[in-house]
């Protein structure tokens, strides 16, 4: 195991690098003036000669390897810059927002996990059954569904029709305090629309998987020996029938960023969302690259657990083959 995961880490290095070099050659490319976004409306009244001072000072007027490599130089030694729209540390930004972003993602991923595994056994147990005809109905309509529109579904139905949950934000309105209740009543929504985004995949991996498993030798001899069905289920078919849904869970982390990052800004949630936006309409060069290179080692993590997970799963695996 310890084999694999450094194969990976070093594996990861050059990907990273080519991901941060393509953020500032995009980010050269692009039509946006970082010093006049950085200027803001003072940049309106600015001479051409104060634009210029300004774009020396910021490091814009050097090319783009060299304003690449400054910034990875930088990088290696935990100084990602400053934030020019954000006027702040890049590290400063990423802290404040990160933590909030980190539990949306896992409360979201627990839903889908758990709700999608629950009703994925379920259905399977009676393929063509009325509950499997309507849920999987459903997942195929949630799979086509944005995950900006469930967001605005949810605020309408919950919050304006209900009034039951907040719609958006981290405190209540007035709040001076954060505080856990309110932290956790202001998560319910954007964490249940993540989450119900995400969950048509799991719950269609393990309906067919679980469906499969029964239909196998090991689960028929179970049977057969009069194992109780609760106990063939859960332990022979949902064991087998969990297996190609590990795999899914790397594959699905882009989806959840990019998922994420939509929910987050229809529930005004403080998460790395609007940092991510404000990043790249401003040309924001060192954020940009940071949340950039955050989001890659996302996915590359995840797929790493993914292969943790199936070989612990499935002692049939080598970690290190």
């Amino acid at each position: 195991m310890a084999r694999m995961a450094g194969r990976r880490t070093l594996s990861a290095a050059p990907v990273l690098l080519a991901v941060t070099f393509g953020v500032f050659a995009l980010a050269a490319l692009s039509p946006f003036d970082p010093v006049k976004a950085y200027a803001g409306t003072a940049g309106l009244t600015a001479s051409q000669a104060e634009l210029d001072q300004l774009r020396i000072n910021l490091g814009a007027d050097q090319p783009l390897v060299a304003r690449w490599w400054d910034w990875l130089t930088s990088a290696l030694t935990g100084d990602l810059g400053t934030s020019a729209v954000m006027r702040q540390p890049v590290t400063d930004v990423i802290a404040e927002r990160l933590g909030w972003s980190a539990l949306l993602a896992a409360c979201a991923f627990t839903v889908a996990v758990v709700a999608g595994t629950a009703l994925g056994v379920l259905a399977a147990r009676r393929p063509g059954g009325p509950l499997d005809r309507a849920v999987s109905a459903l997942a195929y309509t949630l799979e086509a569904a944005p995950a900006f529109w469930l967001a605005l579904l949810a605020i309408w139905f919950f919050s304006v029709r209900l009034g039951a949950l907040p719609s958006g934000g981290l405190t209540d309105a007035g709040s001076d305090t954060v505080t856990a209740a309110q932290v956790a009543s202001h998560l319910v929504l954007p964490a249940l629309v993540l989450g119900v985004s995400q969950l048509p995949w799991f719950y269609l991996y393990v309906r067919q998987g679980v469906a499969d498993a029964l239909g196998e030798d090991p689960v028929r001899g179970a049977r057969a020996r009069g194992l109780a069905e609760r106990r063939v289920l859960l332990g022979h078919a949902l064991r087998s029938g969990m297996l190609p849904m590990l795999t899914l869970i790397g594959s699905r982390v882009p989806e959840l960023i990019t998922g994420a990052l939509l929910v987050e800004t229809v529930f005004s949630w403080p998460g790395i969302a609007a940092a991510t936006v404000q990043a790249a309409t401003a040309v924001d060069f060192p954020l940009l690259a940071a949340l950039t290179v955050l989001a890659t080692a996302a996915v590359l993590a995840g797929n790493l657990l993914s292969d943790l997970l199936y070989g612990l799963a499935d002692p049939r695996v080598g970690f290190d083959g």
